[in-house]
């Protein structure tokens, strides 16, 4: 499924070196302070390594977020924060934002925008993943999965620890609250995706793909809702390929419904179905062809040049003919004027977000480690503050070379 998946570029961030000099008193602290600043340059390193798997991605995650807890939680576990949480500024640059970057003098700030990162990093992996050519089985559940551990960070994030921000995201900032729930629905819906395809390369009932199918789209509708309020000038790009999502799986549920209601002997209203979906359809080729001119955050892809997409065509414009000449020979059923309401529920193949969590705070932090912090001999003039003249660099991602499009559905 190459050039299928829409994606919004990383966040991007300004170094830190977590040197306290004369704060951090002793060789515990200047210890801490050293695996920091190297385990968030490794993790940082591996977002764009195209060799980092979920296994190593995970690994450095948990590395770096064992160390930085230390900064926002205190050690015997209670409500408490640490004493440590607003000693560093930290600077990020937003998905839909460009290079202008937010600054908080908050360590929940750090924890909160490099897991955003890591989620980021899984729906890229899935993307990355999805656009080989003959996908396994196996790559094909890894892509399913990764998508919903990044629904589950997204979600983990909004419920548990963006509410604890003293600084509360601005406008159109990853971290508000309608930004970081698109996401959320964004994965889902794309991990249905996969559920879908598997499901037609199976022969699964053409009821059972076509409740799928209409759950997908009403994420893609969700989730393009959610965005609606937000500036066109940031928002109109990534709005315009989960409008277009939206009407190519409704397109898919009114196919496969119309096949259902055709097993039914209920040709007339398998007509009007399959009619809507070659509407939908149509929608949906006009809309690529208008992503594509959008400009916006984020690579275009082209997903009306893609195998998965055409043989939808194919297939509505194949089953239309079909019940054309069946009730023409057999049934001679009148054609309804309205087309048939969708009230499809899946039973099975719904994605819901692996749940997340942070990982214990390291053991080498200690109450005898932390009291080696001392804050009493931080600077009078507290050179953590922001400078304005700091840029943040954009990250260089790597180019995905499109390959050869089999038209394998992911299975």
């Amino acid at each position: 499924m190459t050039h299928w998946f829409h994606r919004n570029p990383l966040k991007a961030t300004a170094p830190v070196s977590f040197n306290y000099y004369g704060v951090a008193a002793g060789p515990p602290a200047s210890k801490i302070c050293n695996d920091l600043r190297s385990s968030r340059a490794r993790l940082l390193e591996l977002f764009t390594d195209l060799s980092c798997n979920p296994e190593m991605m995970k690994n450095a995650a948990d590395s770096y977020f064992s160390l930085l807890q230390g900064f926002t939680n205190s050690l015997d576990e209670s409500t408490q924060e640490s004493k440590l949480r607003y000693i560093q500024n930290f600077k990020w640059t937003d998905t839909l934002q460009g290079q202008v970057p937010s600054a908080q003098q908050d360590a929940v700030f750090e924890l909160i925008s490099m897991a955003f990162n890591v989620a980021l990093w899984y729906t890229k992996y899935a993307s990355r993943l999805a656009g080989k050519e003959n996908i396994t089985e196996d790559e094909a559940k890894e892509v399913h999965r990764s998508l919903k551990i990044a629904a589950g960070i997204f979600k983990h994030l909004k419920e548990s620890h963006i509410p604890k921000l003293i600084t509360p995201a601005e406008k159109g900032r990853d971290l508000e609250a309608r930004l970081i729930e698109a996401y959320i629905i964004q994965c889902q819906a794309e991990a249905q995706e996969v559920t879908i395809a598997r499901a037609i390369e199976l022969k699964h009932a053409p009821a059972l793909i076509a409740a799928l199918a209409y759950e997908t789209a009403n994420f893609y509708q969700k989730a393009d809702h959610t965005l609606s309020s937000l500036e066109p000038a940031y928002s109109a790009k990534w709005r315009k390929y989960l409008h277009l999502k939206m009407c190519f799986y409704t397109a898919y549920a009114y196919c496969y419904y119309g096949q259902t209601l055709l097993a039914s002997d209920k040709c007339g209203e398998a007509i009007r179905s399959l009619q809507e979906a070659e509407k939908f359809y149509a929608k949906a080729e006009a809309l690529c062809k208008e992503y594509g001119e959008t400009k916006g955050p984020g690579p275009t892809v082209k997903p009306s040049g893609h195998l998965f997409f055409r043989k939808l065509g194919n297939l509505v414009k194949n089953t239309l003919e079909k019940c054309q000449r069946e009730n023409g020979f057999i049934y001679f059923q009148k054609i309804p004027s309205e087309a048939p309401q969708l009230e499809l529920k899946a039973n099975y193949g719904l994605v819901e977000p692996v749940p997340f969590e942070f990982p214990p705070i390291s053991a080498h932090w200690t109450p005898e480690t932390l009291a080696t912090f001392d804050l009493t001999k931080r600077p009078k003039d507290d050179s953590t503050k922001p400078k304005p003249e700091e840029e943040v660099k954009p990250v260089k991602e790597p180019d995905i070379k499109p390959q050869k499009d089999t038209g394998c559905s992911i299975s």
